[in-house]
């Protein structure tokens, strides 16, 4: 068995939802160590077992909203309902992530290969990260425009450094949400981003044979790994968020990044 496969399963499950900005830290792996990415087939897979881990994390969530938003189009007094409103704040804020993230997606690919650029996006990540602490707790709930704020921070983050938990999050609690509910919506739109960029580079490798006729042996144990991996990350993250303890991720991402620009400016690599 290939246990390499296991072992980049359980990171990238861990890492998928920390607000470390996962996509940064392998790419630096890659340009300061050389360690191969794995293929993009199985790099979707993982991707796969992680929303399958937010989906079972959120499920009574993702039911009630849904009935509640379904609902709405047949019943004056469901449209007051809390689902209604987040059904389309999450459509809302999924279109705005396609637009912003299919805009920069070249320009993210090739910022990936740059480590100057990738410590730039960590630093920044920290700094948003270590201001969140300041930042007061709404109490507001999940409507339209939140859609909006968090759909264009969860655009913005598909540049390598720039961290998506982190970014929608804070998105949440600036618009006036509780941490809570910033925590939650954040992850709920994440879901159909998620799956729909899948589809996209699924899509791209072209056809079902070749996607899994050159999977890396092992592959399954790795998926199963990175969906129990992210679902310990996501309880992990929740009670930080409440606790408002997270913004220590922003010292971490802070001391990476400095250090990647500072190895990219005096050459040591």
């Amino acid at each position: 068995m290939n246990f390499d496969v296991i072992i980049l399963g359980f990171v990238q499950g861990f890492t998928e939802f920390l607000p470390v900005s996962s996509s940064g830290h392998l790419a630096l792996a890659k340009i300061f160590l050389g360690i191969e990415l794995p293929p993009l087939n199985y790099d979707l897979v993982l991707h796969v077992s992680t929303t399958l881990a937010t989906i079972l994390f959120f499920f009574s969530d993702i039911l009630t909203f849904l009935g509640q938003w379904c609902a709405g189009f047949v019943n004056a007094e469901a449209r007051k309902k809390l689902g209604w409103h987040i059904g389309w704040a999450v459509i809302l804020g999924t279109l705005i992530t396609g637009v912003i993230g299919f805009a920069l997606k070249n320009f993210a690919e090739e910022a990936s290969l740059n480590s100057l650029l990738v410590g730039i996006g960590l630093v920044v990540t920290g700094i948003l990260l270590v201001v969140s602490r300041w930042i007061r707790e709404g109490y507001g709930r999940v409507a339209l425009m939140d859609g909006v704020y968090v759909g264009i921070a969860q655009g913005l983050a598909v540049m390598p450094g720039i961290s998506r938990s982190g970014m929608t999050i804070m998105a949440g609690l600036a618009a006036g949400l509780s941490k809570e509910s910033a925590f939650r919506f954040s992850f709920l739109l994440s879901i159909p981003a998620i799956i729909g960029a899948t589809l996209v580079q699924a899509l791209e490798i072209g056809g079902w044979h070749n996607f899994v006729s050159t999977l890396p042996s092992g592959w399954f144990f790795g998926a199963v790994c990175a969906f129990l991996s992210g679902l310990l990350s996501l309880f992990i993250l929740k009670k930080l968020v409440i606790a408002s303890k997270w913004w220590f991720f922003g010292i971490y991402c802070l001391i990476v990044g400095l250090s990647a620009i500072g190895v990219t400016y005096l050459g040591a690599w």
